[in-house]
């Protein structure tokens, strides 16, 4: 009887990844790399946080120093994807959808 492994509930979270299976077909929010960001529904991901979105927004933040007062200017460029393929190594950070309390 006290042998048995528990079985997880399909809507709990037990393991990291399983935070990223109760986001499948949600939009989801995924920080990368090299100050880019992207916002898309997420379709498929593996254990190396590999991700196919769709509907993806990307955005990609570029600091540059003002030459001549040697101040940081943000550079913020934005463009619409269908689909993207995330490799996981430049993952930083994966939000999972806002979801209303119970």
């Amino acid at each position: 009887m006290g042998d048995e492994p528990e079985t997880p509930l399909p809507n709990t979270v037990e393991e990291p990844l399983d935070l990223i299976r109760l986001s499948l077909d949600e939009r989801i929010y995924v920080k990368m790399r090299n100050g880019r960001e992207l916002k898309g529904h997420l379709h498929a991901y593996d254990q190396h946080l590999n991700m196919v979105l769709s509907e993806v927004e990307e955005i990609i933040t570029n600091v540059e120093i003002d030459e001549e007062t040697y101040e940081e200017v943000y550079k913020i460029t934005k463009r619409n994807l269908p689909m993207l393929f995330v490799r996981g190594d430049g993952v930083i950070l994966v939000s999972p959808p806002i979801r209303a309390g119970n």
